[in-house]
Order: structure tokens, then sequence, then C-alpha cells
């Protein structure tokens, strides 16, 4: 129970949270308590706060097992921003930093060090081990050990060996996001857990609104996709490098900033595309699945598949990279048939032996059933993880489809009728082909066309037929073996159907599931303005945007609009260290705004549409900003030579309110020197932008830009040539 305590106290403080997720208080008493544990979390479900945590209870140095060397260096990076100290070790470090690590990590200076599964097995490593105090061994990515799995790593077959061989076994916390029941129990025998406790945290992300689309103008669809979410970060996943450089440049025809990611790209090309991810300078990514694994990034409001992955768990993980910071996101597949050719052939000319490609093409048809089931996507989802009982989600598109439903019993039980007569012998398509009626050669020879549902759909194309039975497939009433030549059968479900007891109902058929809205709220120009200062602060530091504070954090501060430290430190996700920090900027901004932007035109209300706060949150500009006159006197201060920054320290204004003032004494008549405003070399990319774009809005502008140019000189191009109007 003190552990516990002390365990909120670190969330509060380092964190910045009051409370944990479901799940992470009870994995995290486990694993304090001392046993070893196994955790189911999804993507995004807070897995690394549930060893973290503990790593820093405990006496000694964590060692954290991870694949991936980008994802190491973001939570080393944010570990150390809080005050934790923590290290790496994998092959991005030189000799002499990986030597300085091990002589530090051997003095104890660090409660976590993470390090890549191939390095445990080297000399160096295994003398530091055996001289450390290591009271926890988390897991990460803990799938990879199984081959039932769908991202088996054989380098972390190794890990049980290791870890037996140590003199004072340590305890072993396993976590994975992806892991079928087969999967979980192959896991902890791998590892050679002792009596681990489990936890499977529920499957559903409750903040993710699922989406199935068929038969739309992929690229048609696309383009309005986007042009709807113009603020909005995401990722386009495509099944082969091909298709990724052919989405890769309709979007850049069409102006969108966006980078793409693919196997046969170089390193460095391949790192410079994920770093301008991270740093929000692209928007969107165009990738294989080759990316993002590794990549920590909170903001990702889409993920968008071009073409139907092979697993339903690489699609769940490849999914779930949306909306890690808690706000509400989509997550779409754009499927059509042959996309499952596309992926039998990528698993039948991969590696692995034949019961590894049965395996991958059994996976393969659970992926195909979701992308045609009318159940709720989500429960689909984690009823396929082994977790019942949970219920409709009411906001994937199946849930929310109101589309006319055909009562299709008849149909069902010719269909399912034929499948019981071939007697599990054959496949979805011979079965297609007898309920057609055709005369294919085969037929005749296996005397199938003697069965006496031979041609009783034979008004169907064959290609609907097929998409029939796949569809009873999805919905459970036919089952298909594993396989390179799967078979199909009854299942039980099929049985009240046949018997006439039970009716089967079918959406009729539309083009295109239009994918639930994203919830994540208007922007305010206060929130703007706290993008704009951590984008600043965050290019000062040379990190990526999100690793200061998350868009929630951001939006909570907006709204609760703190003035002192104490209330700033209530905000979700402001620890200590952050507040220290960053406090006296935030305040700054939060504190001073409330006044600049209760009726003065401001710097980002046209971008947005966003109006000013009403009610008692609205203070006119003489209580907060020295009078009806405050922004003459900025101007006046300007007109003398001072910058922006002279300013605003001299006035205890934030930067973003110094800006306003000066744009609103251009509305008001006053010359500016505008070549103190606008770079000389930037005014030409501005007013070309301007030209393609228009003026009206000023985020597609900023995206279309270098990032290098900023709001304040977007505004002075627009007041220089009478472009915009306050």
């Amino acid at each position: 129970m003190i552990m516990l305590e002390e365990a909120r106290d670190l969330l509060k403080r380092v964190y910045g949270y009051d409370s944990f997720r479901q799940g992470q208080e009870d994995i995290i008493a486990a694993i304090t308590g001392g046993s070893d544990t196994l955790a189911i979390l999804p993507t995004g479900g807070g897995k690394s706060v549930c060893y973290q945590i503990p790593a820093m209870l405990l006496a000694g140095t964590t060692i954290v097992v991870s694949p991936l060397i980008s994802l190491m260096k973001d939570q080393v990076d944010a570990l150390r921003r809080v005050g934790v100290p923590a290290a790496f070790l994998n092959s991005s470090l030189g000799a002499a930093e990986y030597r300085e690590v091990l002589r530090a990590a051997l003095n104890g200076e660090y409660k976590l060090l993470y390090v890549a599964p191939e390095r445990l097995d080297a000399p160096m490593f295994g003398e530091l081990s055996e001289r450390m105090r290591i009271p926890l061994i988390a897991i990460d990515e803990a799938h990879c050990v199984s081959q039932w799995g769908h991202d088996f790593r054989p380098s972390y077959r190794q890990l049980a060996g290791w870890i037996t061989r140590m003199e004072d076994r340590p305890l072993v916390a396993a976590f994975t996001a992806t892991a079928t029941p087969e999967v979980s129990r192959d896991i902890a025998d791998m590892l050679a857990l002792r009596d681990p406790s489990i936890f499977i945290n529920g499957f559903a992300r409750e903040n993710l609104s699922l989406s199935v689309v068929s038969g739309a103008d992929k690229k048609r669809f696309l383009t309005r996709f986007l042009q709807e979410r113009p603020d909005q970060s995401g990722i386009i996943y495509a099944a082969t490098r091909k298709e990724t450089e052919a989405v890769h440049a309709e979007l850049l025809r069409q102006g969108i900033p966006a980078g793409k990611y693919h196997g046969g790209l170089g390193d460095e090309e391949r790192a410079d595309a994920q770093e301008k991810f991270r740093f929000d300078e692209t928007r969107v990514m165009v990738a294989t699945n080759a990316f993002g694994m590794g990549i920590d990034k909170p903001n990702v409001r889409f993920v968008l598949h071009w073409q139907m992955p092979g697993d339903l768990e690489s699609y769940y993980q490849e999914a779930g990279r949306a909306g890690r910071d808690g706000e509400e996101s989509e997550c779409l597949l754009l499927f059509e048939p042959q996309d499952v050719q596309i992926q039998r052939f990528l698993i039948e000319q991969g590696a692995g032996d034949d019961g590894r490609k049965s395996v991958q093409l059994s996976k393969l048809y659970s992926m195909m059933n979701y992308a045609r089931t009318e159940r709720c996507l989500q429960q689909f989802i984690v009823d396929y993880f082994g977790e019942k009982g949970v219920q409709p989600c009411g906001k994937c598109a199946n849930c929310l489809d109101k589309s006319e439903r055909l009562d299709m019993t008849s149909e069902a039980q010719k269909a399912l009728s034929c499948v019981g007569r071939m007697k599990g012998r054959f496949g979805v398509a011979m079965a297609a082909k007898v309920l057609k009626g055709s005369r294919d050669k085969k037929i005749i020879q296996f005397g199938l066309d003697r069965l006496s549902t031979y041609g009783l759909m034979r008004e169907w194309p064959e290609k609907e037929v097929s998409d029939w039975l796949y569809w009873l497939v999805a919905e459970g009433y036919l089952r298909m073996s594993e396989g390179q030549y799967p078979t199909v059968s009854l299942t039980a479900e099929a049985l009240p159907v046949l018997e006439g007891s039970k009716t089967v109902v079918r959406r009729k058929i539309t083009t295109v599931r239009k994918a639930a809205q994203s919830g994540g709220g208007e922007s305010s120009p206060l929130f703007e303005a706290l993008r704009d200062w951590r984008r600043a602060a965050a290019a000062r530091e040379g990190v990526p945007p999100f690793m200061l504070f998350f868009d929630a954090t951001l939006r909570e501060l907006a709204a609760a609009r703190p003035s002192s430290m104490d209330e700033l430190m209530s905000v979700k996700g402001i620890g200590a260290a952050k507040a220290g920090k960053y406090g006296e900027e935030l305040l700054a901004i939060t504190s001073g705004a409330a006044a600049d932007l209760s009726g003065e035109p401001d710097l980002f209300s046209r971008g947005g549409g966003a109006q000013p706060p009403s009610g008692s949150a609205r203070r006119t500009g003489d209580a907060a900003s020295g009078g009806a006159g405050s922004h003459t006197a900025t101007y006046d201060l300007f007109a003398a030579g001072k910058d922006v920054e002279e300013i605003a320290q001299e006035r205890g204004l934030s930067r973003v309110t110094v800006e306003n003032h000066l744009m609103r004494c251009a509305d008001e008549g006053a010359e500016l020197d505008w070549s103190r405003i606008i770079p000389e070399e930037q005014e030409p990319l501005i007013l070309e932008a301007v030209q393609r774009l228009g003026g009206d809005k000023l985020r597609p502008l900023k995206d279309a830009l270098p990032p290098e140019v900023d709001y304040f000189a977007i505004h002075g191009v627009l007041r220089k040539h009478g472009i915009s109007k306050s």
C-alpha cells in the first residue's frame, strides 16, 4: 500500500497526472509487490508508465529491452526532461558514447537503462549486468518472442536464457499491445515467467473511430478526406513501395506537405523523413509498415490504410498510432477484394517455413473478415484478441450506419446448404462456381454439378456469390481452414439459419461508409498561441514539439487559463520539472491572453474561426493590459526601435500579445516598418502561397510554407498588401 501511495505521488510529481489510466495501478502493484507480470495493453494505453514508475520505486537500475532504436531515444529524452536519469545502449551509439553509458550504469547513475535485445549477449554487457543491481527487467514488444505472433524476431528467443543465467534473477515484466490468447501463453512460456500476474487491460480504444470504406475512388476519397482535415497530422499506410511512391506523389501534387518512408529508401532519407514528421514539419506521412513502431508521436489524428494489411495485429497496432494523447482520432481502412491477393502473394513470397506461412494465411483471413463484417468494428477486434462481453462502441462506421437492412435468409440458406453438401473439401471459389452453375471442368470432374444446390444462384454474378460467401465467413456462419489452400465449412451458427429459426439480415450495400467525425473540438486563439509558443520553444531546444506538452495539455491550459503556479500545476500533464522550466512563459501567455483575445483582432482567429471566450472569462483590455490604448503603447516602443521580444519583456506581455497589438495598429492605419516583420526572402514565398491558396485562412498557408516562416510574417504580408482586413 505504501508503494502505491508513492506511485501516485510520482505520477503527479513527475508526469503531472492526478490518476492512473484503467489497469495501470494494478500492474504497478503486481510488479512492486514482487510478481512476474505479463501486461497486454492497447497501443496508446500507457505501457511505459507501468514499468517506469516501478523502476523509480525499486532500488537499482531497471533494464528495459526494446527492439526500437528511435523509441528508446524518445523515451530516454522524455524521462530526462522530467528529471529521471535514464540512458540507452544500441547501435546508434559510437564506441566512446557506449563506454560512457556503461561506466555510468556501473556506478548506478541510471534508474532505467534501455537495451536492444541483440546487445544482451555482448561480453561487455554480460560483465556489466553481473556487477549491476537490477531489480526488474521490462520487456517491451514482448509478442516478438512468439512464433505465433505477427512480428516474430529470433533475437527475442535469447531473452529467457539470458535471464535464467543471471545469478540473482530479477523480476520480469513483459508488455505488448497485440496478443491473442495463444500468443499470450507462448510469451509466458518462452520467457519462463514464474507464476506471472496476467493483465489484459481492454483492447478497446474509446477515442478511436474505426471505419472500413469499400468501393470508393481512392484518390477522390483521399482528396476530400484531407481537405476536411486541413490542420491534422496523419499516417497513410500502403502495402507496397510502389503504392507508397504513388500516393506520396499525389499528395505533393495537391500541395499537401507529405513525407514518404519505405525500405527502398536510404537510411539517411528515411531518418530525415521520420524526423520531419516528428517535428511537425510534414503533416502527413505515407509509408509501408516499416514505419511507425518506434514513433511515439502523440498528436497523430488519423491513420488511413490505403490497402488492407496482412493481419489484425498489424492493423490495430498501426491504427493505434492515432490518438496516443487520448484525443479523438480516426482509423480508416480502404478495402478492395484484390487486397487479399496482394497479401497472399507477400506471404507466399516471404521468408518462413510452411507452418509459419499457414499461420500468416489464417491471420489474413481474419483480417479479411474484419474488412467485410457488419458488426461493430471495435467489438470485432476485441473479440479477436479474446476479450468477450464488450458492448458495441457506438461510434465506428458500422455502428453509425443507418442504411436499409435486407432480409437475406433465403440466400443464406442456399449458400450454407451448398457448403454443407460439399463437406468441407473445397474452398470459397469452388462453392461459388457450384452456386453459379459453372461448367468448369473441375466441377464436372468432382461431380459437383449433381448436387441439389448446383445453380441455385445462377442469376448472381460469380464474383458477387464469392463476396456473399466471404460475408457469411465474416459474420461467423462459415469458417475457413488454415493453410495455403483453405477450405470452407459450416459453423454451429449456420444450423439455426438452415432450420429456419434465425433470420439473416444484411445492410444494403453502399459504396462508402463515412467515418465518424473527429471530436477534438474547435481550436481557440489561446490554444493556437500556446501551440505556436510550443513550436518555437521546441525549435530552440531541438526536440519535437510533443516532447514539451501534448495537445491535450495545451487545450486544458487554454480552457483553464491559469494565472498562478499552483493553478498551472493542476493542469494534467504538467509536473514539477516542466512547471519549473516553462511555468513563467506559460503563465505569461495564459494570464495575459484573456484580455488580448477579448475583442481585439488576433493573430490566430482568422485561421481557426474560433470565437473569443464568453461570459466571466472575458475581461476588458483596460483591466488586463493597461487601458484602451495598450496597443498604441506597444506601437510606440516598436517605432522607437525595440523588437518584439524586448517589448514583451518590458511590458510583461507575451510575444503573441505584442504581435497582436502591432497588427491592430496596422489595421488602424499606423505605418509599420514591414522589413522588421517580414524577412526579405520570405515575402515572395508568402505571396506565391496566397496566390495559390487565398488569404482567408492562415493554417493552409502556414502548412504550405517552409517551417521558418511564422504567422507574424504571414500576417505582415497580408496587411502590407491589403489582402487581409480586420
